[in-house]
């Protein structure tokens, strides 16, 4: 660290300004919290924070690969850096994610793009100040990619986004290997925390006035399974309750193989767990369920909703679903559509089927045509719209407790969630943010509400 930090310096001195850096996300909450780090390194070693790629005079970007349309975002801009290097000498660009664990990514770049200084993958992290001090101090372009690895490195620096809350990893990887998902193959198989590294970490978030945390893996309900003393999801939970200080706990993603009953009780009894759950099921029908090695059926996956309703009447339910699964029919199609109504949905990540290679469903027969895939799009939106608008006006007229997270756009209002993820806009001042404050929903705008606050005298 302090070889980077007079590094950098020195740098400063030659370009006659003090060093700026930004750390671009790509992808989900986990990239995030990944980035959070990056950022924290960035500022140990001498980086101030700069608003845009134009500002910088170091890029990273944190890739995803889910998606076909998350690399070629990537590869645009990149394109865009070309002449920002021409103009500025110095500037140092760096990939890392998900991205770059695909050997057929990094040849790409390798040959076409010359501006990138520094790749590495999801597995060597905390690496990244060591391969930042040979990028910059041989100027010549670096790459370390791990195939896999079984380390978990605690205490990284960390440059939160929000003072008021925060992620936290309990585990990393996926053994899940949907037969879509590129995710086992690049963030590999399943490492969990011990739970007190864990709580730990909380305690101190806590302390430094964070109030709500979430709690993040690839499948958080598998966690503690590769412990040596295994403990349960529904039992980290419990501990993460007592830490005093944090006043809300979130956690994603859940898959619903592993959704026990005991989480559902944990999590009704619990009042600092949030009433949201994200439960992805990516199809209504069984039998393409069975194709995508999901674990579950539609009958199981309705029956989990069942118990969990039972409990907790008034949760946020949401989901993810892919349309255009190869073979997937018109029949699939409408137990897709059926699930939707039954299961009511406060909202829905909803995707085209993209092909990943290197997964089994990239070799499948049946392909779905775009065209038949952008029309069941459509109709997956129209059902999603109309159950969604319907679950989520259900608070309208009551007073809830809203965590206020950022200033609106609109003048005099900010903005902030309640406990089952739904978004709150009301009149109020730039103070309140960080804070917890009753309001009056009074408005129900689809998937957000516009609500107001009786000032206490």
């Amino acid at each position: 660290m302090e070889r980077c930090r007079r590094l950098v310096r020195e740098m400063g001195e030659e370009a006659g300004h003090p060093l700026k850096a930004i750390a671009v996300t790509f992808g989900c909450q986990m990239n995030a919290r990944d980035s959070e780090k990056l950022r924290g390194i960035l500022r140990e070693v001498g980086y101030g924070e700069a608003e845009s790629e134009e500002e910088a005079d170091f890029v990273i970007y944190n890739t995803c690969t889910v998606r076909e349309n998350a690399n070629l975002h990537v590869y645009g801009r990149l394109g865009k850096l070309v002449s920002e290097k021409r103009k500025k000498p110095h500037l140092v660009v760096a990939l890392c994610g998900c991205m770059m664990q695909e050997e057929q990514v990094v040849e790409k770049i390798r040959r076409s793009f010359p501006v990138v200084d520094l790749i590495f993958g999801t597995h060597n992290l905390f690496r990244f100040p060591e391969l930042l001090l040979m990028a910059l101090s041989g100027r010549k372009r670096v790459i370390e990619i791990w195939e896999g690895t079984d380390r978990i490195v605690e205490d990284l620096p960390v440059e939160r986004k929000y003072p008021f809350k925060s992620g936290v990893n309990i585990m990393f990887g996926c053994n899940n290997f949907c037969s879509y998902c590129i995710v086992p193959y690049v963030r590999g198989r399943e490492r969990s925390r011990e739970p007190e590294a864990i709580l730990g970490e909380i305690r101190r978030l806590a302390d430094d006035g964070v109030k709500e945390i979430m709690l993040l893996g690839q499948n958080v309900n598998s966690y503690g399974k590769t412990l040596a003393e295994p403990v349960s999801f529904a039992e980290l939970l419990k501990m993460v309750c007592r830490v005093d200080g944090i006043e809300r706990v979130r956690f994603m993603t859940s898959h619903p193989k592993d959704l026990s009953d005991a989480l559902i009780e944990v999590m009704a009894e619990e009042e600092k767990i949030c009433r949201h759950l994200h439960l992805p099921v990516q199809s209504g029908s069984s039998r393409i369920l069975a194709a995508m090695n999901r674990r579950y059926t539609r009958e199981k996956y309705l029956g989990l909703v069942g118990r969990i309703r039972e409990k907790m009447p008034d949760l946020s339910l949401t989901t993810d679903i892919i349309v255009g699964f190869p073979g997937e029919t018109e029949e699939d199609f409408r137990d897709t559509l059926s699930l939707v109504r039954e299961a009511g949905y406060d909202s829905a990540f909803t995707f085209l089927y993209s092909k990943r290679t290197g997964t089994p469903a990239a070799k499948m027969e049946d392909q779905v045509p775009e065209e038949v895939m952008h029309e069941r799009f459509e109709r997956l939106l129209e059902a999603v719209k109309e159950t969604a608008e319907e679950r989520c006006s259900r608070f309208t007229g009551r007073t809830m407790d809203v965590l206020v997270e950022e200033v609106n756009k609109e003048p005099g209002y900010v903005s902030g969630r309640i406990s089952h993820n739904l978004t709150v806009h009301f009149p109020g001042s730039p103070d309140l943010i960080g804070s917890v404050v009753p309001v009056k929903l009074d408005t129900c705008k689809g998937f957000y509400y516009i609500g107001s606050r009786k000032e206490t005298v």
